[in-house]
């Protein structure tokens, strides 16, 4: 039904811009109480777009980045944050939510999405998959970055429940996310009658991990998870092996812990290898993310897009720290 429609109001339009504007406003009317009105108005929105010239689109494009109510709370706080003053940060954010109307919400045909890059979104190609029609958010409506410094701040501030609300919001916009997933296992590993939430989420976290401190986060919270289980040589094996990627004082201070709690339990890296492969715990970056990487710079090299190809090689760097890729990003920054 809701295709027939589009199909229809798409064959009547014709060459002229204004023309086909006063047509789609009519259809707008026309459709307002079917029960598909929403997103039939959204795909009429969309045409409407495409009859706008190139100066209104770039006036219209101007007056969104001047008046943006997101960007300008995110700026306003992130001077809070950063100070420690998360209480104040809250304060504004719970003032700016409460008459927020929300934007880019799944219907009926669409769902919409934001990928930090494209391998975010092969990623998610690969391991979830759109169920409907797959849609941007723009850049400039960091609607991720809202839902998740909300609910950061709602966890600090031990408000489990609406700090669940709204980091489940920023995943559903980026499902794979670690920081985010990482977030909300911080939920669960204090707000739950199991852990089992929380070891799936952790596991999830990890598969999607390509920064180096955020593989290590997943590990340690993967040891966390064991230290509860009383499994402590494999907490230790999973703390151990975070600092390959980097080295936090958490993860000191966790295995001093298990030491206090046994001292018989003193793992090399080797060991502590072997006892996450025992467990069927992934063992450093997804290889499917390497293979994805590799392709995308040899890709990016192909067609001379060197500041694309510079920046998967520097996320590959940051992992391997391998003289190959290395030399690759001296190489192309000499030509840029």
């Amino acid at each position: 039904m809701y295709e027939d429609i589009i199909n229809e109001i798409k064959s009547n339009l014709g060459e002229n811009p204004d023309l086909n504007k006063q047509y789609l406003s009519s259809q707008i009317e026309k459709y307002a109480d079917h029960p598909y009105n929403k997103e039939i108005i959204k795909e009429i929105s969309r045409m409407m777009w495409d009859c706008l010239s190139e100066d209104e689109k770039n006036e219209f494009i101007e007056i969104s980045d001047k008046e943006n109510p997101i960007i300008d709370i995110l700026n306003d706080i992130s001077y809070d944050i950063e100070g420690g003053e998360y209480d104040t940060a809250l304060e504004k954010l719970d003032n700016f939510m409460e008459s927020f109307p929300g934007m880019f919400e799944d219907d009926k045909v669409s769902e919409y999405h934001f990928f930090t890059n494209p391998l975010e979104e092969i990623l998610f190609n690969t391991y979830i998959g759109a169920e409907k029609t797959l849609r941007y958010i723009p850049d400039n409506q960091p609607l991720l970055d809202l839902y998740y410094i909300y609910g950061f701040l709602l966890l600090e501030a031990k408000q489990y429940e609406e700090a669940e609300i709204y980091l489940k919001k920023a995943i559903k916009i980026n499902p794979v996310s670690s920081r985010v997933i990482l977030e909300l296992c911080e939920i669960y590993k204090v707000h739950t009658y199991t852990y089992n939430k929380y070891y799936m989420h952790a596991t999830d976290a990890l598969k999607y991990a390509y920064y180096p401190q955020d593989i290590a986060r997943c590990y340690r919270t993967l040891g966390y998870y064991y230290v509860e289980e009383d499994q402590l040589e494999t907490a230790f094996a999973l703390f151990r092996y975070s600092m390959n990627f980097e080295l936090s004082p958490m993860a000191y201070s966790e295995i001093n812990y298990i030491k206090s709690k046994n001292p018989q339990v003193d793992l090399t890296l080797e060991e502590s290898i072997d006892i996450l492969k025992n467990k069927n715990i992934q063992i450093g970056l997804n290889p499917f993310i390497l293979t994805t990487l590799d392709k995308l710079i040899e890709e990016y090299e192909e067609n001379k897009l060197f500041s694309q190809e510079l920046y998967f090689l520097n996320i590959k760097f940051d992992i391997l720290k391998d003289e190959e890729t290395y030399e690759k990003i001296k190489n192309i920054q000499d030509l840029l």
